[in-house]
């Protein structure tokens, strides 16, 4: 009989500037989105004084001060740092695992049925909470839907944070008590069209007969009722290659200035260009967009994209800031305060399979051990320290023309040789 983990790191990027800081642990700690406008991770306290997900900052400020919420802006560097050895860690129970999301991770356990799995859930909490300080839920099934289920019950009732759900007669206990809704693929709108028919609980979508379920849904929908019935339809899934990849961020502030918009674009497009090669892929072209503020509606509104094909797939982040930049010069129009821009990098293709073009002149062989070199000075020195004039000088806080707003940035511990924790003696 297969067997599924599902381990979920508990609030995580909360958790995150908790281990830097153990003072908060005890705190309402509250993480912010890009710009700074919403939250996107709350500490147990915070979501004790109401504060929902995605809650818009403004909104909520009041009550933040009032209880002394401790609010921080997004740190990414440091939660994909964090992210990574809290996977590598869970890697050490098992060959065959799935990461699922950034704070999400599918292990098979298969082979360790011999095992006290509920135990052995416990090792992997200690274990990744001592190389990390990072506290996960495990949730234990024979599907990867009841994995699922198991991880939402252990987190809801007094369990440790680890919960088995192999056994049956635990199953026809707990499903009764899980509302359709919460169920892992069930979102807002089959909800209402269950309710409407009736299934208002897992345990209610277990017994209905699955072609039923797939003429009013999809085979979606059917696979679902099989996994809750315990008979794994999903596997684990390898990480493919992406098909596009996209870089794309609203502004601090509203930009009218062309100069900036191309400083802009170009970082995007460095960024992009980055992830291309770190997938091990070229792009045959590349769309770019601009947009105004579509909320603002007294302000004058403008939106449009451009389009560029390469004449050879390239991953050179040389001609691919060469052509994001021209789009942006062509999108441009004076008179315009701006909100967001990105690029989109399209038909990808394996680096290594990528038809020539006789009457182009670019030495690929050559590009390709420069991109390394500055890839590999990059991760060695911190992103950013070799970078392109046309991204602009400034960095980090000093980019505050158009970069992000990050007014409550925690350092970036992991990452940053100058934001490393400092220990006095």
């Amino acid at each position: 009989m297969p067997i599924f983990a599902l381990c979920d790191a508990n609030n995580f990027y909360a958790s995150c500037e908790q281990v830097f800081q153990p003072a908060l642990n005890n705190r309402a700690i509250a993480v912010m989105s890009n710009n700074d406008a919403n939250v996107i991770s709350r500490s147990v306290k915070a979501k004790d004084l109401g504060i929902p997900m995605g809650a818009v900052w403004h909104e909520y400020r009041d009550i933040c001060a009032q209880h002394n919420v401790v609010v921080f802006s997004s740190n990414y560097a440091l939660y994909g740092d964090m992210s990574q050895r809290v996977m590598a860690c869970l890697g050490t129970f098992t060959p065959d695992m799935e990461v699922y999301s950034i704070d999400e991770a599918f292990l098979q356990l298969d082979g360790f049925a011999h095992l006290d799995l509920t135990d052995y859930g416990r090792q992997m909490q200690k274990k990744v909470h001592q190389w990390t300080g990072i506290p996960i839920g495990v949730g234990i099934g024979p599907t990867k839907t009841l994995a699922k289920v198991a991880n939402y019950v252990a987190k809801k009732r007094t369990t440790s944070g680890v919960f088995n759900l192999c056994d049956r007669t635990l199953q026809d206990e707990v499903l009764p008590t899980i509302a359709v809704g919460d169920i892992w693929g069930i979102g807002r709108r089959w909800t209402l069209k269950l309710n409407a028919i009736g299934i208002e609980t897992a345990a209610d979508l277990r017994a209905a007969e699955p072609r039923t379920i797939r003429q009013v849904f999809n085979v979606v929908a059917e696979r679902i009722v099989h996994e809750l019935r315990g008979t794994a339809c999903l596997g684990l899934e390898e990480i493919q290659p992406k098909k596009n990849i996209m870089c794309s961020r609203s502004f601090g502030r509203m930009i009218a200035e062309k100069h900036l918009l191309l400083e802009a674009i170009a970082d995007h497009a460095a960024r992009a260009a980055g992830k291309l090669r770190g997938q091990g892929s070229r792009c045959g072209g590349l769309q770019v967009f601009l947009q105004t503020n579509r909320f603002r509606q007294h302000e004058a509104q403008y939106s449009n994209s451009c389009t560029w094909s390469f004449t050879v797939p390239s991953r050179d982040s040389r001609e691919i800031i060469h052509a994001a930049r021209a789009c942006m010069a062509q999108l441009y129009r004076p008179g315009f305060e701006y909100h967001k821009c990105g690029v989109m990098l399209v038909d990808l293709a394996p680096a290594t399979t990528v038809q020539g073009n006789l009457f182009c002149s670019t030495d690929h062989e050559q590009s390709d051990e420069l991109m390394v070199l500055m890839d590999s000075l990059n991760a060695k020195m911190g992103r950013g320290t070799v970078r392109f004039a046309a991204q602009g000088l400034e960095k980090g806080k000093q980019r505050k023309s158009w970069g992000m707003r990050q007014q409550w940035r925690s350092p970036r511990y992991t990452t940053r040789l100058k934001e490393i924790l400092r220990v006095r003696c």
